[in-house]
Formats: structure tokens, sequence, C-alpha cells
């Protein structure tokens, strides 16, 4: 008799780092034998639950998960939930207290004993915990099932040595620890080999990297090692600080053609006063200089960044100063967050402000960032424009039919395919001219009236389709050059053991 393999979920909650480790997640279960749930299901045998703990509201999406699952679990025997992450590396064994039908809380710094925990859990009948200190093995050397054949994050360090008073990072993710270039570059490499024609080189504070092994520009060195990579056609990177923020990187930035022209550079607040209350060592000053000199060597460059309303001791000028730079700064679109104190931090303790105050500061600055947005949208109009074709289908839109990509600025343009011309594969390139500029995308029909249209078969294209010929979901896992596209290929490199 053929045993059916027990299928798994993997739910992330949280920021670009937490959707990168759900993905080795992902491949470690795929390398145990488990088989990832059908496109649709909400529910599996194995559910991994992914948590963040940066917002007040974290625990209570969390709970509000096993919540639901709770009932589930008791109709569906043998089913195992696991909750890993910044929340379960934060609290412990309390989510166990909380929610007993818990099977396995593991922390950040040791995804890699998820499938062995199922396993003890499982075989002990009892919740298994087991959180570490610091980091065990590196996730990046770890196998990996991605979302995308067309794009993947590539770790470049772990952990942050800032000590931002509202930050609840550094306690839950460590210390940084950088990985040596070539071991970033074979990744980058491997991912390429398997169709993908763009990366995303993540960290905590990638432009503080090197460190930890004493070379201050070994970030813009990394860049233009990216760009001597055939095939490689945009790389991109997230999040810097502007404190480490130097003219090197902006150098490499904009000497290396694969290097797309967007920065994601987080302020925070505007006020002098609340960034030193903030430990944040910079001012702003210092901040829309480094804006300047990137439009400098980078005219067309998007800049988006995070902003925090309302930290405590805030007054209308300090909020004052935030909409001033703001409008100065002309950011291609924010992320705007009301303060959320985080118990652990520097800055819990403060008194917090009355939240109709921030409520409506929120709202303020919320009103004038939409205003921006929508004229950098409206600004692109006419604009010839290369989209990465992305994957999930079209939308349709008054009765037309629409792909979706995104430009090298990283705006999401929604394009019509006109009658009898080749449609795109996701991972392909299309090149259309924008029409209409929306506060949150752009809409590029150029093609429907005989104007713009071009599409440029990819490599990541062609692995697509391969992929889906041959039966696999586009999700397949990275690896080397000869992988086989169904199932996780760890990369073999050595071990170091949004919103509101």
């Amino acid at each position: 008799m053929t045993l059916t393999p027990r299928t798994y979920l993997v739910k992330t909650l949280g920021c670009q780092m937490n959707v990168h480790d759900s993905e080795h997640m992902a491949g470690l279960l795929e390398e145990a034998g488990y088989t990832k749930a059908p496109a649709g299901d909400d529910v599996a045998d194995i559910v991994v639950i992914n948590t963040c703990a940066v917002r007040e509201n974290a625990a209570t999406k969390l709970y509000g998960n096993l919540g639901q699952l709770a009932s589930i679990k008791r109709e569906r025997p043998g089913m195992q939930i696991a909750v890993g992450g910044c929340l379960a590396q934060k609290d412990r064994g309390e989510i166990v207290t909380k929610a007993p039908w818990v099977d396995v809380v593991f922390g950040t710094h040791n995804i890699d004993v998820l499938p062995a925990m199922l396993d003890r859990a499982r075989h002990n009948a009892r919740a298994e915990v087991e959180i570490e200190e610091t980091l065990q093995v590196f996730p990046s050397t770890l196998p990996s099932r991605r979302d995308s054949l067309a794009a993947g994050w590539v770790s470049i360090s772990v952990g942050c040595n800032n000590t931002c008073t509202f930050c609840i990072v550094p306690s839950l993710r460590g210390k940084e620890r950088d990985r040596r270039p070539g071991e970033i570059l074979a990744e980058v490499e491997a991912l390429v080999a398997q169709g993908a024609v763009e990366v995303t080189l993540l960290g905590q504070n990638v432009n503080s990297y090197g460190v930890e092994f004493g070379d201050r520009g070994a970030f813009a060195k990394l860049l233009r090692a990216c760009g001597d990579i055939e095939g490689l056609e945009r790389v991109r990177f997230t999040s810097p600080h502007p404190a480490a923020f130097t003219d090197d990187v902006i150098e490499a930035m904009a000497a290396t053609p694969n290097v797309m022209p967007t920065l994601h550079m987080p302020l925070q607040s505007g006020s002098d006063r609340i960034l030193r209350a903030m430990r944040r060592s910079y001012r702003s000053e210092k901040f829309l200089g480094i804006l300047d000199r990137v439009r400098a060597a980078m005219p067309d460059a998007a800049i988006t960044t995070d902003i925090i309303v309302g930290f405590p001791g805030e007054t209308e000028e300090d909020f004052q100063e935030t909409m001033r730079v703001v409008e100065a700064a002309r950011f291609t679109s924010a992320f705007t967050f009301q303060y959320s104190p985080r118990p652990g931090t520097p800055a819990f303790d403060l008194e917090p402000l009355p939240k109709d105050v921030v409520q409506e500061r929120f709202e303020r600055l919320l009103a004038l960032q939409e205003r921006i947005t929508l004229e950098d949208s409206q600004a692109l109009v006419g604009r010839t424009v290369e989209l990465l074709v992305l994957d999930g289908g079209g939308r349709k839109d008054d009765g037309t039919a629409r792909l979706s990509g995104r430009e090298p600025g990283n705006r999401l343009v929604h394009f019509t395919v006109p009658d009898g011309a080749e449609e795109p594969r996701p991972g392909d390139i299309v090149t259309v001219a924008v029409t209409h500029g929306a506060p949150h995308h752009l809409i590029a029909d150029s093609g429907i009236a005989g104007g713009t249209y071009a599409v440029r078969r990819t490599r990541a294209g062609d692995a697509w389709e391969h992929a889906h010929t041959d039966g696999h979901s586009h999700g397949d896992s990275c690896g080397t050059g000869g992988a086989p596209a169904g199932g996780p290929v760890s990369l073999g490199l050595p071990t170091l053991r949004v919103g509101r």
C-alpha cells in the first residue's frame, strides 16, 4: 500500500526576512518528505506559522490564527501545528501555555530543527519547545522552496548591531553575522542557474555588511560583483541604515547596470529631537543629503521609506518636521506606522501619546504621501518601461484582462496584451509605455492602439514553462545548476554552526 505524503502549509507574518525564512522552512519539510498543500488550501497535516514581533498586534494575529486552527485540529487526527519566528523567540513556552494545542515552538536561530521537532512531538505526544540564544545554522545553507522562479531572496547577513529604542529585532535576531562574499555569490549564481533573473540581497542592515570581517567597503564590492554574473538582470537590496550609508554604495549602484535604481531608506522621523530619542544616529539633513546624492547619480531613482508616527514625546512641532522632510524627500511610497510599544525595548516604559492625537497625525501624513505618490506615478505617463512579468495571472479591470509586472523602480504596473500579440510568461520581460498613473500602481495599455509592446523571452520564463509542462508548481527549490526542478536542494555551502 502506498502511503500518501503528509501535506504542509507555511503561513508567513511579517517582513521580507520572514518570507525568506519561510522558504527555508518549506525546503526543510520537503526534504523530510512532506508535500506542499494544494494552492488555495488553508489547512494541511502540518501548519507552520512564521511570526513577527515588530508590531503590537503581532500576538493578536498569531493567537487569532491559532484559535482558528484549534477547531480544525480537533477534526483532523494527526494534524500538527508549529510556531516559529520572532514572536516564538520572544514568548517561548508562553505560546504553548496560551495555546496548548500547539505541537512545536522554535526560534529564529534554529530553523533547521523543524522536521526533527515535528517527529519528536509526534513520537512523544507532547509539545516540543526549542529556542536557541545564538544562530546555530546560517539559514541560507538550508534547503529552500522558493515562491518564484524568476526572483529570489539572498540573505547576506542576519542580526543587527543597532540599538534603536523602539525596535525589538536585535534582541530576537541577535548581533549581526555576515556571510562571506564567495558564499553569497555562489548562492546568487545557483539561483541564476535555476532560471532566476532577479535577486534581492537581504539584511537587517545590509550596508553595514562586512564589518564582522573587517571590510567596510564589502557591500559596494558585493554589488559590483553581482554585475559580473551572466544572466542576472536585476539586483535589489533591503534595508540599509542612513547612518552607515556611504557614497561608495551610491557609486556602485550607478556603475553596475543590473543594480536597479531603487532604494528603501528608513527615515522613522524627520525630527532631530525624536531621532535622538530613537537612538537613530543620523539627522534629517544628513538623510536628505543622501537622497540628493543618490538622485544626482541616478536621476530616476525610486526611493521608499519607513516612518513612525507618535513616538513617545513627539510634539506637533516634531511631527511638522517629519512632514517637512517627507515633502522634501519626494518618496515614491512610504510604509507609515503608528508607534507600537514593544516589551523589552528601551522605549516601552515611556508614556505613550493619546491615541486620537497619533491617529490624526497618521492620517495627515498618509494624505501627504498619497499625494506625492500619485504625482510620482503621473510623472511616468508616456515613459517606456521594461517590466519583469509576475506570476499570478491577470486581473479584470473595465473588461480588460491585464497582466502585472514590476518596472526597474519596483513600481507595480498592470499592462494589456494586444489582441494577437505574444503573451508573456511569468519571468519574461515586456516593454510597454505607461498610459495612466494611479496612487499605488501604473497602467500600460500602450499596445492596444498599436503603440509600444514587445516581449523578450527569458530563462526565467523558460524555467516557468518547463516547471508547468512537467506538472511542477512554480515555487520549486533553488540549488546548483543541474538540480532537478521538483524538490528542495541544499546549496552545499559551508555551514556556520507591511503595513500599518
